[in-house]
């Protein structure tokens, strides 16, 4: 059993187990044993988003990756897509990004990649935490100063470069106006200068990180204030960025906050239509609206489902020949593109749909009508399977014989927070936020009685 990684690699408090300094050594020596069966001298790239604890965990990996002849490059403060498509172009056997993703300063993580630009396999996640928890660790070699690369700036170069080579035929966004969240994030010094060179007008918002600042009432989860922005300005179009840059939530000329759900729409219609949707088919996770399903019938358009977690999503599309999918989020897989989620890549490609159709988003984004959802998060301090909460069960198949066919219940754990979440769709919202309390309530009730039974 995995008592490291979640859905999305290695998460927790900064300074704090997994992500203490004597961890994170051997964390960064178990990934170069793990990489040397199949490479003598691993070359491993290693990137960041900008919260303060990111060098220190950084220069903590780096010395255990060193202490076992692994090569190591830094390529700063990247977006984490950044590190997968860097990974498989430059050649690297490994690429690490060091990133929270959305959640606040004082979160980390570690998120891995193979030299395929994938995150890496359950196996391979399974093989370093084995080593890593290993109370007989191999000792270390002595340390190779000449295997440590500092900062290579052409890196990011290379990334922008990719950026501007997406569009499929010339792009000129001369006359759009385009504002952008860049979350106090990895994007920063990136998404700017990228849709500057596209032509078009960029006004920038939360630009200046000081490692504390990063997600801090802005960004992906939080695009009020760029909805402000965008109506005030007279934008034609808002983009957030998430702290590490792999997912976008858009805001159309009206202010109205579109995410992942009408981007992948928006995007499958205009793929269909040209004959470029692989299977006619996209793909979501659990958590994606009915509206999505109900807009996509319309157009004749499949849709399927996985489990919560991006690396779910790719994992479907690889095995089925596809080639988009998403999450409700802003996470948006072009797998003709790249290998993970990219916000900036995905802003990109909305905008060439734009162009090309020249139509506003706010009007593409009309052919999706969303039904009411109710969202709620409980804390929870252990994670019993569902199966063994009776009660819960039952409840969560009567409320769902209710909603019938007009909608839908989700119970499930966040893959990465101490958080059970009970996600409700219907036609009346105040009926579902009912039956989502309810749920709740027993899920509290139920947990916290299998807790007092623990001896």
């Amino acid at each position: 059993m995995r008592r490291l990684s979640g859905t999305d690699g290695i998460r927790g408090v900064a300074g704090q187990y997994p992500l203490d300094t004597s961890t994170l050594e051997k964390i960064g020596a178990a990934i170069t044993l793990c990489l040397k069966k199949e490479h003598p001298n691993p070359s491993i790239l290693i990137g960041r988003d900008t919260r303060e604890s990111g060098p220190s965990i950084e220069k903590s990996l780096v010395k255990g990756i060193l202490s076992f002849q692994g090569r190591v490059t830094l390529g700063s403060v990247l977006p984490t897509p950044a590190i997968a498509y860097l990974t498989k172009m430059r050649e690297f056997d490994a690429g690490i990004s060091i990133s929270a993703s959305h959640n606040p300063y004082q979160d980390n993580g570690i998120k891995i990649f193979s030299c395929e630009g994938y995150k890496i396999s359950d196996k391979m996640e399974e093989e370093i935490e084995a080593l890593v928890l290993d109370k007989n660790f191999p000792p270390p070699i002595a340390q190779n100063p000449i295997l440590y690369k500092h900062v290579d700036e052409s890196l990011i170069i290379d990334y922008k470069n990719y950026l501007l080579s997406i569009p499929e035929s010339p792009l000129s966004l001369k006359g759009t106006k385009v504002v952008l969240d860049c979350a106090q994030g990895a994007t920063y010094r990136i998404a700017p200068p990228v849709f500057t060179s596209l032509g078009a007008e960029v006004h920038s918002l939360f630009v200046e990180p000081d490692g504390r600042n990063i997600n801090q009432s802005c960004g992906s989860l939080y695009p009020q204030c760029l909805a402000s922005e965008v109506q005030r300005l007279g934008a034609d179009m808002g983009i957030a960025f998430d702290g590490d840059g792999d997912r976008a939530i858009f805001v159309d000329r009206k202010g109205r906050i579109l995410d992942g759900d009408y981007i992948m729409m928006v995007c499958a219609c205009y793929l269909k239509a040209r004959g470029k949707l692989s299977g006619n088919t996209v793909v979501t996770t659990v958590m994606s609206n009915l509206g999505l399903k109900r807009a996509l019938q319309q157009e004749d358009i499949k849709l399927l489902t996985t489990k919560v977690g991006d690396r779910y999503v790719l994992g479907t599309i690889l095995h089925e020949g596809l080639n988009l999918g998403g999450e409700q989020s802003g996470h948006i897989i072009f797998a003709d593109h790249a290998t993970t989620g990219d916000g900036i890549l995905t802003s990109i490609k909305v905008l060439e749909i734009t162009h090309c159709l020249r139509q506003d988003l706010s009007l593409l984004a009309d052919g999706m009508v969303k039904y009411p959802q109710v969202l709620i998060n409980i804390p929870v301090a252990t994670k019993p399977p569902w199966k063994q909460l009776p009660e819960v069960v039952a409840r969560i198949r009567e409320i769902q014989r209710l909603l019938g066919e007009m909608g839908r219940v989700v119970v499930r754990y966040s893959g990465t927070e101490p958080l059970a979440r009970v996600m409700i769709e219907g036609e009346d919202l105040h009926t579902i936020k009912l039956y989502a309390e309810e749920i709740a309530k027993v899920i509290k009730k139920s947990i916290g009685a299998t807790k007092r039974s623990q001896p």
